[in-house]
């Protein structure tokens, strides 16, 4: 009788309890995510509000007589663009991309647009994937994505080796949107482990603008590769927050408010440190600028602002329950807020009149504050016990270079013979990797040794 008489006690206590999670879920906001960021400086926010025009001019058929450029225009000199690949080009393997020589900012670019609903071929880049498929180098990363990007290595290798040859303080930059900038990073971490291919590049020199990222890498990858790559989110974007593998995103497309939903609260049931502990589990990748341009319980657009870290917990592990959150996805909102948030940020710079000396010291020195940043991410992933961080050697960059040069012998060792038939960047990846036991790709022994 008294165990028949508690049930309505447990009925209530249950029935409070999922009231206080449907509060708190209803009152998280986008803001909540990057609370605690520090704010981004208009010289590192710079390539942003660009990288998102050169993505749009991906679209245009004739740069030369754009039909949709956006206010100013894209910013680019037909007379400069070195090549142009749409879906005919690519045979579907990949998304169109251009590769465009930036002389004005010393600037070699490769844009990649994003998804296109209408092409079969895009959707099974996404479906070419399943939780812990692909490992690289010691991490996991989506298959579809990094098999498409070595598919644009094996196309464009020599023609990136040539102008990174003859303009050899050029930087070069990967920049994407949504399942672009998914191909966008997976080039940047497979350009970065076999840099000799391309003229023994500076690590330093490789750049990659990620908008309105896919989860493309798991947590230790997309820590150790942020002084690489830069990720961009508009506010509420539900395509970074969202665990759900991208291939059954949208093979339940025409359903995808319901899924998220259901996602959102199974992922608010899960605890943190065991989402940290997963290794198959696949994140944003690297530094992360999250635009914040709506404040919660108010009307409107405030004027934006941007926040940037290199968080390893509370990165974007939330979807936000809001009725933007497949609207800030569109490159066109992001590129017009990149853009409003860059000259608020000029106009405050102009404001207090720095001068130049100023500004080349404040340089140096967000440089300096990323790097100590960056190595404390790492540092932190190791407390977290996410699986196979590490942190940054002691001895400094000797090291650094050390382990550089080891992945450079191992990829030379492979094809330094030029009487070797030319190998695809896809057979590299699989010259350097191999299945172990339980069947997931490691590095060969044979070479770690």
């Amino acid at each position: 009788m008294s165990i028949l008489c508690g049930i309505p006690l447990l009925e209530c206590v249950y029935c409070l309890a999922c009231a206080r999670w449907a509060w708190k879920r209803c009152l998280h906001t986008a803001g909540h995510d990057s609370e605690t960021w520090g704010l981004a400086t208009a010289e590192e926010f710079e390539p942003v509000p660009r990288m998102c025009r050169y993505i749009l001019a991906v679209y245009e058929d004739d740069l030369r007589n754009p039909l949709w450029a956006p206010p100013g225009g894209y910013g680019i000199n037909p007379d400069w663009l070195l090549l142009r690949k749409t879906y005919e080009d690519t045979g579907g393997r990949a998304p169109p991309y251009i590769l465009y020589l930036d002389h004005d900012h010393a600037d070699i670019v490769l844009a990649i647009r994003g998804l296109n609903l209408a092409k079969e071929s895009d959707y099974q880049l996404l479906l070419d994937n399943k939780l812990g498929k692909k490992k690289f180098d010691g991490g996991y990363v989506h298959n579809g994505l990094l098999k498409a990007a070595g598919r644009v290595l094996d196309e464009e290798c020599e023609v990136l080796k040539h102008q990174v040859e003859k303009y050899p303080n050029y930087t070069l930059t990967f920049a994407g949107h949504s399942l672009g900038s998914g191909v966008a990073a997976m080039l940047a971490l497979v350009v970065v482990q076999n840099r000799d291919q391309l003229a023994n590049i500076d690590r330093k020199r490789v750049r990659c603008y990620a908008i309105a990222p896919a989860r493309c890498m798991s947590l230790n990858l997309a820590v150790r590769y942020a002084d690489v790559i830069n990720s961009v989110v508009l506010q509420d974007d539900f395509l970074p927050r969202t665990a759900t593998p991208l291939e059954d995103i949208f093979k339940s497309l025409f359903c995808l408010p319901c899924i998220l939903c259901l996602r959102c609260m199974r992922d608010t049931c899960i605890p943190e440190q065991k989402m940290i502990r997963d290794p198959r589990r696949l994140y944003a990748p690297g530094r992360l600028y999250h635009i914040v341009e709506r404040k919660p319980l108010r009307l409107g657009r405030f004027p934006p602002v941007v926040r940037t870290a290199v968080p390893v917990d509370g990165r974007f592990e939330h979807i936000v329950l809001s009725c933007n959150a497949t609207a800030d996805h569109a490159i066109i909102w992001i590129e017009k807020e990149a853009q409003r948030a860059f000259n608020l940020m000029q106009e405050k710079d102009h404001t207090m009149e720095i001068p130049e000396k100023q500004k080349m010291e404040r340089q140096e020195t967000i440089a300096r504050e990323h790097t100590q940043e960056y190595n404390a991410a790492l540092h932190r992933a190791v407390s977290l016990s996410v699986p196979h961080a590490f942190a940054p050697s002691p001895y400094g960059t000797f090291a650094e270079e050390r382990g550089n040069s080891s992945h450079e012998g191992e990829s030379s060792s492979l094809l330094s013979s030029k009487k070797q038939a030319r190998e695809s960047w896809n057979d590299l990846i699989e010259r350097l990797f191999e299945n172990d036991d339980s069947g997931h790709i490691v590095f060969k022994k044979s070479l770690s040794t």
